[in-house]
């Protein structure tokens, strides 16, 4: 019997959530049943990582971008068209909105057998303009007519696309983030000192990137309202992005050169963690953060925005803490507490990671993910 034929499709290689996901299952999936082929960006921070992956074809598009292009986009769909075609694609499996949208339109009219989207927060929200909020909703709901399944990674996202008439309810399915939780159960004892902190210096950290949805300002915001109070908290940034003139401007402005690091992307996370004591996430919409399944898995508290389907992981006042989404103020608060009792901060984080059963392992994922490839296959 000749392997399976998988072509995974997403925009850019950035350090997100979407991006571990994808990578994790390309990693995991069994080499001696599945041909696996990458089609991306040609810019990523992670694009290096996917290239060293062993047995993985990578077609790096220069082509394929995040913001809106008629031309490229038509040549990006086209070139995916053209390379189901030529590696007899079996499995399309898009992940993000732009490869999403481009990936299952190449693959309906290349004739794949099996067309599948995972959705890592939907390319449509509430802080859109009517007319391209719209235009999202209706390219997702043309894309979900010849999706074979729509993979979620909360309940909230299903329900949202239930909302906007996107498919109908058989063709959603659940699978959970899977993280390495072994691998965020280390203490590094030096992280401190790299990133030029001290050793009792209590430390509030985001991992992010520095765009609109995540909301990085409300980060600073909301350092300059702890600090008002506690003087003496760091607090580190993780990431990059389009809004990082404006993050460093508002820093000056509010003079928290001496309380606000900006650390850029890092590749070693499970590092970061292991020196912060409170994980916060300012985002004013979401899918299901994996930032936040990491800081849990760290055993540190998580303190955030309740958008999407965090509050499916993060049980108010017992495994975490949520605020609306810009109030920053209530966060500030929350916060204030936390720093002010380790044993309640100790209290939190226990549960939280208690809370992360085997829904959020990798092996489940997938083994979900390879189980749902097979009997669509088989139909």
């Amino acid at each position: 019997m000749r392997k399976i034929n998988v072509l995974y499709a997403i925009t850019k290689l950035e350090l997100g959530g979407a991006q571990k996901h994808c990578l994790s299952l390309i990693t995991n999936l069994d080499k001696s049943k599945y041909n696996i082929f990458l089609f991306t960006a040609k810019e990523g921070l992670l694009l290096n990582d996917a290239l060293a992956i062993d047995g993985l074809s990578v077609k790096a598009s220069s082509f394929l971008e995040r913001s809106l292009n008629p031309l490229k986009d038509f040549l990006a769909l086209s070139e995916i068209y053209r390379f189901i075609k030529k590696n007899n694609i079996d499995v399309v499996h898009t992940h993000s909105s732009k490869a999403g949208i481009l990936g299952r339109f190449a693959a309906k009219f290349a004739k794949a057998k099996v067309v599948l989207h995972t959705v890592h927060g939907w390319s449509f929200n509430d802080y859109q303009r009517f007319l391209t909020r719209y235009l999202y909703i209706w390219l997702e709901r043309l894309a979900a007519q010849f999706s074979d399944r729509i993979i979620v990674v909360s309940d909230s996202d299903r329900e949202k696309g239930l909302r906007n008439h996107i498919g109908n309810d058989n063709k959603y399915m659940l699978i959970r983030y899977g993280i390495n939780l072994n691998e965020f159960s280390g203490n590094d004892r030096d992280i401190k000192e790299e990133l030029g902190l001290n050793k009792h210096d209590l430390v509030v950290g985001m991992i992010a990137c520095f765009k609109p949805q995540k909301s990085p300002l409300d980060f600073i915001k909301l350092a300059y309202l702890v600090n008002k109070t506690i003087a003496d908290v760091k607090f580190i940034l993780i990431g990059d992005g389009i809004l990082r003139k404006g993050i460093e401007r508002l820093i000056l402005k509010l003079k928290l050169q001496k309380q606000v690091i900006l650390l850029g992307w890092r590749n070693d996370i499970p590092a970061i963690l292991s020196a912060i004591d409170i994980f916060v996430l300012t985002s004013l919409w979401e899918g299901l953060p994996i930032t936040a399944l990491e800081a849990m898995a760290s055993f540190r508290p998580v303190v955030a925005t309740d958008t999407g389907g965090i509050s499916e992981i993060i049980q108010e006042g017992n495994t975490g803490f949520l605020v609306s989404p810009g109030d920053m103020n209530n966060m500030a608060q929350v916060l204030r507490m936390l720093l002010g009792d380790e044993s309640l901060r100790r209290q939190i984080a226990q549960k939280a990671r208690s809370s992360l059963n085997s829904n959020f392992t990798i092996d489940a994922m997938v083994r979900n993910t390879r189980d749902l490839y097979e009997d669509l296959i088989k139909r």
